[in-house]
């Protein structure tokens, strides 16, 4: 039965079929459902969104909506850090093999359209994206880490951008939440109209700039002053699958972000439990989230508040218990917080 099930039914609980989102909804509404009305939908048992009524096994109940929240929020945040350290490691061999590259220099100059070229200097570095930028003709996809966007930094490269936008280029753009807070990037979006799709996550890789799937730009240093420019089909591909993963799982700018499902905890405070159970320090998390190292303590002394930690040490421990490290055991129903929802429709 679950083979034949998963042939039928290839979808996780985040995209339910129609006839499995009746019955799962029904059972919400009931409490409980009979076995045969799940005959049809084998999906909702594989998924363990209904399991036997221990009183009475002819009947399933269902798993609490808060709870198949739960699972797919630490579902989405395994997948990104997933993606994070793959592309991690592929930048760090990028490093490598570059400084292997810039010694070779001095016996020879790098050849004309090499599959990867070092561009070293903000004037280089300007130079070959203005030049990409009009060899573009069909889609840009960028990932912009950091918090809130400077005024400046959007008015740098938005010559590019209105050029892009002129010639019907489509552009789709990543950041991270913190970045819904800032004025000048909801400016930006408004002025570049259609031309442009954002949406947001917790956490990015660093700086990713891809034209038309051919020619990707990605930093060489920390200060961004040197940068790589990638033109191998194969390096390219890959940083495509990864913005194109990334892009899945993150947040249209126009929807709200959802709740974590624990009362008191908020959507970016759960995101700093999790780094802060990885062992790193508030300088790391407030990078990795592009907020303040004062606005990342404010919200480390909230979360200390909100889950009765008197310590550092106890605040870890209290992470671990409620499963916000990333790891999230099933949840006693008073941890869980906000009405009962719907599963999304199938698409």
């Amino acid at each position: 039965m679950a083979g034949h099930g998963a042939e039928e039914h290839p979808h996780g609980a985040d995209r339910l079929c129609a006839a499995g989102d009746r019955v799962y909804s029904r059972a919400v509404r009931r409490g409980r459902v009979p076995r045969t009305d799940a005959e049809p939908v084998p999906c909702l048992l594989e998924l363990a969104l209904l399991h036997p009524d221990p009183d009475d096994m002819e009947w399933l109940v269902p798993t609490s909506p808060q709870e198949v929240m739960t699972r797919l929020l630490r579902g989405v945040y395994d997948e990104v850090s997933a993606s994070q350290r793959r592309v991690g490691s592929a930048v760090a061999a990028f490093e490598w093999y570059g400084g292997l590259g810039r010694r070779l220099d001095a016996l020879a100059a790098p050849a004309e359209g090499s599959a990867i070229r070092v561009l070293d200097g903000l004037s280089r570095i300007q130079a070959a994206m203005d030049e990409a930028t009009e060899a573009c003709t069909t889609e840009v996809l960028t990932v912009q880490p950091g918090g809130i966007r400077r005024e400046a930094e959007l008015s740098e490269g938005l010559h590019r951008a209105l050029a892009l936008r002129g010639r019907g280029v489509r552009m789709r753009d990543l950041y991270t939440h913190v970045a819904r807070h800032g004025q000048g990037l909801l400016n930006y979006l408004e002025l570049m109209g259609d031309a442009v799709e954002a949406r947001t996550l917790d956490e990015v890789i660093d700086r990713l700039i891809l034209f038309d799937r051919t020619v990707a730009f990605i930093p060489a240093n920390t200060d961004r002053t040197m940068a790589l420019e990638l033109r191998h089909p194969a390096l390219v591909a890959y940083l495509v699958t990864v913005f194109e993963r990334l892009w899945r799982l993150a947040i249209p700018l126009t929807a709200p972000l959802p709740d974590t499902g624990i009362e008191g905890i908020s959507h970016r405070e759960q995101s700093i439990a999790a780094l802060l159970a990885e062992g790193h320090q508030d300088a790391v998390i407030a990078e990795r989230l592009g907020i303040s190292v004062r606005t990342c303590r404010a919200h480390i002394a909230r979360l200390s508040e909100t889950l009765g930690a008197a310590s550092r040490t106890q605040l870890g421990v209290r992470i671990a218990q409620v499963g916000l490290d990333g790891h999230r055991p099933p949840l006693p129903s008073t941890a869980l917080a906000g009405p009962e929802q719907e599963p999304p429709a199938a698409r």
